[in-house]
């Protein structure tokens, strides 16, 4: 069976197995700590299929930090033509790496 959960985090939604290594927002956590994550929209464990409204009461998402780092840069360029208006300006994104280990969910009532 493919456990599967759909977590929020950062403003973003991941659907994530046991297993899977995502990227998120940054978070405050030190690498190789465990982090819950408790916003879990959906799930479907052991073959039950749960649906929040709009989150799962007592479900939560174990991972495991990896690492740290920063995304790409993305260039932001402004520009107004006739008027020698040229603005440059680059941005990198952090991101957490976190591998998924556990979804638990309550029983379905």
């Amino acid at each position: 069976m493919n456990d599967y959960a759909v977590i929020e985090t950062g403003g973003k939604q991941y659907r994530v197995s046991p297993g899977d290594v995502i990227r998120v927002e940054l978070l405050p956590e030190d690498e190789g700590d465990t982090v819950e994550f408790e916003k879990v929209l959906a799930a479907q464990v052991e073959g039950r299929t749960l649906v929040g409204k709009p989150i799962i009461d007592g479900a939560t998402v174990k991972g495991r930090i990896l690492n740290r780092g920063k995304r790409k840069k993305v260039v932001v360029f402004k520009y107004k033509p006739k008027v020698r208006y040229r603005k440059m300006r680059g941005h990198r994104q952090h991101y957490t790496e976190v591998e998924i280990q556990e979804i638990d969910a309550p029983a379905a009532s």
